[in-house]
């Protein structure tokens, strides 16, 4: 039986609902263990909102992930089904009604948060880019992710007390004009950051946590760019790295900033919605720069 860390507890606590999924933890991962014939390989990981066990079944090594009980469960199922290992890490089974997914065994230790600021982007635009395959149709458009939030954007700025500068939430809003006709068919993860690409052996780097898209690969680099801010002394680096993360990703440089800007004046209303305190003050510095 396994001990749930405390630090998984700490993230989950909350509903009635997680704490009584955190404690039945053990017996599921027991369960679970049985049905596919695993057999634990080491101490668990987790992320947000998930546990990861290290696994085996015969002489090959998985992992085996347990999410907490979430709506978009059977969408990253799909993602991970529809790229079916290309950049992604690869999906071996799935039970949809436990919440729970075998998959290849990556790296915990080793993502792209651990590499050097400038080789880390580079990573990740090329992993953008990597994952710009043809998606199906029915697939949600960034586009009209875009379109939506920008016909709440200014109500939820005057609502929020104007907190944001008029002239960025301008440059948001004109930015988020073009960004709506940035369509197309490339599949798109909407949830690329440097801590969900870790190091695997099939591959150099694998994707976790994937949220399929389609339409603009760049529709979320921002978080590149605001997650290591504090690594970005002034507004030349923070420019820099938007242009390494564009080069690698294949993106025109002016559009990469139209992108960043929209995306980080949208985080930063969203911020203020939650309570956050930090992380408006880092979209003000991050807006700052990319707009000189």
């Amino acid at each position: 039986m396994i001990t749930v860390p405390a630090t998984f507890r700490a993230m989950l606590r909350g509903s009635h609902e997680r704490r009584a999924w955190l404690d039945s933890l053990p017996e599921r991962v027991d369960q679970q263990c049985r049905a596919w014939n695993l057999s634990l390989d080491g101490a668990p990981w987790h992320g947000s909102n998930a546990l990861v066990l290290p696994v085996r079944r015969g002489g090959e090594q998985f992992a085996l992930r347990l999410t907490a009980p979430d709506e978009s469960f059977p969408a990253e199922v799909a993602a991970l089904r529809f790229w079916a290992g290309r950049g992604t890490v690869l999906l071996v089974e799935t039970d949809l009604g436990a919440g729970t997914m075998l998959l290849e065994r990556l790296d915990p230790a080793r993502s792209l948060a651990t590499l050097p600021l400038a080789e880390a982007n580079h990573h990740a635009g090329a992993m953008m880019r990597r994952l710009a395959v043809p998606a199906p149709s029915w697939v949600l458009s960034t586009g009209e992710l875009v379109r939506d939030r920008l016909a709440t954007l200014k109500p939820d700025w005057v609502a929020l007390g104007r907190p944001v500068p008029a002239g960025m939430l301008a440059a948001a809003c004109t930015a988020a004009e073009t960004l709506t006709s940035a369509t197309g068919d490339r599949a798109v993860d909407g949830a690329l950051h440097h801590e969900q690409v870790l190091g695997g052996k099939r591959e150099p780097w694998l994707t976790v946590d994937p949220c399929l898209l389609r339409g603009d690969i760049g529709f979320d680099l921002a978080r590149c760019l605001w997650d290591r801010l504090h690594e970005m002394p002034d507004a030349a680096t923070i420019n820099e790295q938007l242009d390494i993360i564009a080069d690698a990703a294949g993106l025109d440089r002016e559009h990469a900033r139209r992108s960043a800007v929209f995306r980080t004046v949208d985080y930063w209303l969203w911020g203020l919605q939650h309570g956050f305190t930090e992380d408006p003050l880092r979209c003000r510095r991050l807006v700052t720069a990319l707009l000189q």
